[in-house]
């Protein structure tokens, strides 16, 4: 899975709107990965994955919240400009989600607060991460969200446009993304780990090719990681994260699962991370203001999919075997997020701010060697379920 806002630690977010460019999501806000390829969007087979570098200038913190980290040219032009709306409802929506899982976060915990950090770009946009660590309840959680404008390099560009003559050097590609990501974690091993992010992300045609198309997309995903498998739970997880899609199109909820599992894949393991959910990305192909209407149905149905489990699990008594299971599958989250997702990888290979892109990572984890629950053990039944997915609903 994949896919900046100044935490403590970081969320996940995923770029990709030319056919070598891949959207990551990433703890600590919105990242332009490596170049990957992508004939879905244009057909250039033969080409091989161009790399290059993103330019995006450094943040500046902020001791208070502005009503929008848009630039001006796009708070003015979003009534005229249908794509300067999405930009403008696309940043209201994660917003007012950020706040509204705060809120739900804090009242869970009942008693600790996020420390909040705002910051911005001389160039335009910014973000706010918040964290509350080592609460009654939540061992670490982030929400961040973050309105990045960068640039990608004109050899990008060239690869992507089939129809470009080999001696047309246009220049830089500029880029918008916006986006939410969060991964919380809690105390208790029979309450679950949860990560999501949603994300928006629009290049705008060079300014020597006036006539290039721009191009958009959306991406996102919500994921259950437990250590310990209570059925109606995860149950109910599913069904909230299907009856979001069912909304949209049937089809989305069984694509979007498996593509989740398909993600969330530990290679060395030769298991996945936890019980899945929902993973989507690129996704440009059906009409933009349904996207945006799915998005926002996503991002609300975080907080109903969630907090009714960790209202059941997080007073439970545990035992100290039981903690260490969840450390050790703590273990496996750390052991994701570092070798294999997206944003987290590319984030520390660019020299993103650290203490955003290691957002997602526990306070704790712990590694035993050549560990193996005993057969049909409950911990034997989470890990069997990592290692073949199931049909929870």
């Amino acid at each position: 899975m994949a896919h900046s806002a100044a935490i403590t630690s970081a969320p996940s977010y995923s770029l990709t709107a030319l056919p070598f460019t891949t959207t990551y999501s990433s703890p600590s806000g919105i990242f332009l990965a490596k170049p990957t390829w992508n004939p879905k969007m244009l057909h250039l087979r033969s080409r091989p994955p161009v790399r290059a570098a993103v330019s995006i200038e450094k943040e500046t913190p902020e001791a208070h919240r502005p009503d929008t980290f848009l630039r001006e040219s796009d708070d003015q032009a979003h009534s005229s400009s249908s794509s300067s709306s999405v930009r403008a409802r696309f940043e209201k929506m994660i917003r007012e989600a950020q706040d509204t899982v705060c809120t739900a976060l804090e009242a869970a915990d009942g008693g600790a607060s996020f420390k909040e950090d705002v910051w911005s770009r001389p160039g335009g946009g910014g973000g706010i991460s918040r964290v509350l660590q080592d609460g009654a309840v939540w061992e670490k959680a982030g929400v961040n969200v973050s309105v990045v404008y960068g640039v990608m390099p004109p050899e990008a560009y060239r690869a992507a446009k089939a129809a470009a003559s080999p001696d047309q050097k246009p220049g830089p590609i500029p880029f918008f993304a916006a986006g939410i990501s969060s991964v919380l974690h809690p105390k208790n091993p029979f309450a679950p780990t949860l990560h999501f992010n949603y994300r928006y992300f629009e290049t705008d045609a060079p300014k020597d090719a006036p006539g290039a198309p721009r191009q958009w997309w959306f991406g996102g995903g919500t994921d259950l990681t437990p250590a310990y498998i209570f059925e109606e739970d995860v149950k109910h997880f599913h069904s909230t994260q299907k009856k979001a899609c069912d909304k949209f199109n049937p089809d989305f909820y069984p694509r979007f699962k498996k593509w989740c599992d398909d993600y969330f894949y530990i290679k060395h393991r030769d298991e996945r991370r936890g019980l899945g959910g929902i993973f989507f990305d690129d996704l440009n192909d059906y009409d933009q203001e349904m996207l945006l209407s799915f998005a926002t149905e996503c991002a609300n149905s975080v907080i109903p999919a969630y907090i009714p489990i960790i209202e059941r699990r997080k007073d439970l008594p545990f035992t100290e075997q039981q903690k260490a299971w969840q450390q050790l599958r703590r273990g496996r989250y750390v052991e994701f997020n570092l070798v294999y997702d997206r944003g987290t990888t590319f984030g520390l290979k660019t020299g993103g701010r650290i203490e955003s892109i290691l957002v997602s990572l526990p306070l704790t984890a712990r590694w035993e060697y050549d560990h193996k629950p005993e057969e049909g053990s409950e911990e034997w039944k989470l890990l069997d379920a990592c290692i073949n997915p199931k049909e929870w609903v």
